[in-house]
């Protein structure tokens, strides 16, 4: 049993015996014990205590060590965590910089649009006023040919004389066969 937990008690448990069973001394709590089997087993003892000694502390160093390697890992978990934790954040703040950054552009790209827009407006505006401005005189032209045209209908044929408002004056012709193209 030597090496053993148990070898210490067992010899304790033997000694006891010894004890017990040793032959009483009349009128006395005296015992007379077998001297080779008392030493005997106190040989035994000093043997098996320090054998106990060192299986407790090589069991206590290894509870220390034990203790160090999962406080090892706890660090090591710790500082995963904390690193997790750091790149969440900052992949929050690039989330929220992205965002705020889309936003941007897509205010800058809605006015750039409303000024293309207004841009358009005005150039449709003028392109227009420009057109309006070209039937007007095309206009203008057609009512004066019609009216020349209903003078002289108005004029029997044999009479040549025509008033001079009635006459077609050359820039008339010009207006009517090409409109003006300021814009």
């Amino acid at each position: 049993m030597e090496g053993s937990p148990i070898d210490i008690i067992f010899l304790v448990e033997r000694l006891e015996s010894l004890i017990a069973n040793g032959k009483k001394l009349p009128l006395t709590t005296n015992v007379v014990v077998d001297q080779n089997a008392a030493l005997g087993l106190i040989d035994e003892l000093r043997g098996a205590v320090p054998e106990e000694v060192r299986a407790a502390k090589r069991i206590n160093s290894e509870g220390e060590r034990i203790i160090e390697k999962a406080q090892d890992e706890a660090e090591r978990i710790i500082a995963k965590a904390q690193e997790q934790a750091a790149f969440l954040i900052d992949e929050r703040g690039l989330t929220q910089r992205a965002q705020e950054q889309s936003r941007k552009i897509v205010a800058d790209a809605t006015q750039d649009a409303e000024e293309v827009r207004r841009g358009a407006d005005e150039y449709a505006v003028g392109v227009l006023v420009g057109l309006e401005g070209d039937v007007v005189k095309t206009l203008q032209s057609i009512k004066k040919g019609i009216d020349l045209l209903d003078v002289r209908r108005a004029v029997p044929e044999g009479d040549a004389q025509v008033p001079d408002e009635a006459a077609t004056p050359a820039h008339w012709v010009d207006e009517a066969a090409e409109p003006s193209t300021s814009r």
